[in-house]
């Protein structure tokens, strides 16, 4: 039992070293990384109903190995930077006219160039597991000790090392309430809701280092403002690929950053979509939606379990349970796809939060949700 409560969550680490080998070995490998998105979304689907309880043993203790799963975390931040390497690696050969034929190492043939077409599979392979790999960074936000500077370089390699600071002291204390850029509002589009968020979440860091130094009688414009040395951090992967492409290089970071954070924004539009905590009262568990089915639990080390999440933010994932928080009764995959129809989406939410209104808000959440009903935003 040890053994498999720990070996369940390397979905992620397993696929992105073969979306890696993909773009090895070229072709129409490189499109690996999608095609397994693919896969995963028919896989999250069909297995919805399923799900389990956190395990433990007989004396109430977990079996997840703490040391196992935080080397793991700690090894993606490499795993992440070589996904960037490969890809920078491919540009160089298309922008260099590289002509397209086979090498060998050993006994093992790959692609030597690429053609355009592949090009962009590889492109979209390395954007998709860095968005679906800042879960790591997420879940390193929370540790207080070195956990929390991986995390930073993590979301760096995405340009959005902000996400550290704005997750643990904006989004874990607001969520539910307007000062959470995260929280979406009802009627908010996926798409809208990346943008607004990724925006307040870096202005929110900014305010924070601001005030800080500003109390210690620093310049905000100094090397001892953690809101730009984030930036900074993502300095090395513009440098890599200005180099490997030039303007293309730019072009497919820009791609690689756009879907990352889209795939991150997508989670939390999905976490608190339309579920409102008034003002200086406690976040409680139906403060969040649960997507607890077994592919979604595994594949995102148990972050869908927000509504424990939220309550006990500092919890070990592979501890966090079932609470009976608001549950989509679909994973994150099948989620996901419904996001991107809005109307779609707001079918499907409509119910779920009526039922919310109806059964978990307070007497002043419902004031707020029947504000949102009467200028005609239900869901």
């Amino acid at each position: 039992m040890r053994f498999f409560v720990n070996a369940r969550y390397l979905i992620v680490p397993v696929s992105s070293l073969v979306t890696i080998t993909g773009i090895l070995l070229g072709g129409i490998y490189a499109w690996l990384g999608v095609a397994l998105f693919g896969v995963y979304t028919v896989i999250d689907t069909v297995t919805k109903d399923i799900r389990f309880r956190a395990e433990k043993d007989a004396n109430g203790n977990s079996y997840g190995v703490k040391v196992f799963q935080y080397l793991v975390m700690y090894i993606m931040l490499p795993v992440f930077i070589l996904l960037q390497l490969v890809l920078a690696w491919r540009l160089y050969q298309y922008t260099s006219g590289v002509p397209i034929g086979t090498a060998n190492i050993s006994i093992f043939s790959y692609q030597l160039g690429i053609s355009g077409l592949h090009l962009i599979g590889a492109t979209l392979s390395t954007a998709l597991w860095a968005g679906l790999g800042i879960i790591y960074g997420h879940e390193l936000s929370h540790n207080k000790k070195e956990g929390f500077f991986v995390s930073r370089l993590i979301m760096a390699l995405s340009g959005a090392s902000h996400f550290t600071y704005a997750h643990v002291y904006n989004h874990h204390l607001d969520l539910g309430h307007e000062d959470d850029p995260a929280t979406a509002p009802r009627g908010r589009n996926v798409y809208w809701h990346t943008w607004l968020s990724h925006v307040g979440q870096s202005k929110f860091s900014y305010d924070l280092e601001r005030e800080k130094l500003n109390n210690q009688g620093k310049s905000t414009l100094s090397f001892k403002n953690k809101w730009i040395l984030g930036y900074l951090y993502s300095l090395p992967s513009v440098f890599l690929f200005v180099w490997a492409g030039g303007l293309l290089g730019v072009a497919a970071l820009i791609a690689v950053w756009a879907i990352s954070n889209f795939l991150l924004e997508a989670l939390n539009f999905m976490g608190h979509y339309g579920l409102i905590r008034q003002e200086g009262h406690p976040v409680e568990h139906r403060h969040s939606w649960d997507n607890d089915n077994v592919f979604t639990s595994w594949f995102f080390i148990e972050i869908g379990r927000q509504g424990d999440h939220h309550v006990r933010g500092e919890t070990y994932f592979w501890e966090l349970d079932d609470v009976g928080a608001p549950n989509y009764g679909i994973g994150y995959f099948s989620l996901f796809v419904l996001t991107l129809v809005p109307f779609l989406f707001r079918k499907f939410v409509k119910r779920l939060l009526e039922d919310w209104d109806e059964n978990h808000a307070t007497d002043e959440e419902r004031l707020v949700a029947d504000k949102f009903k009467s200028i005609g935003i239900e869901s």
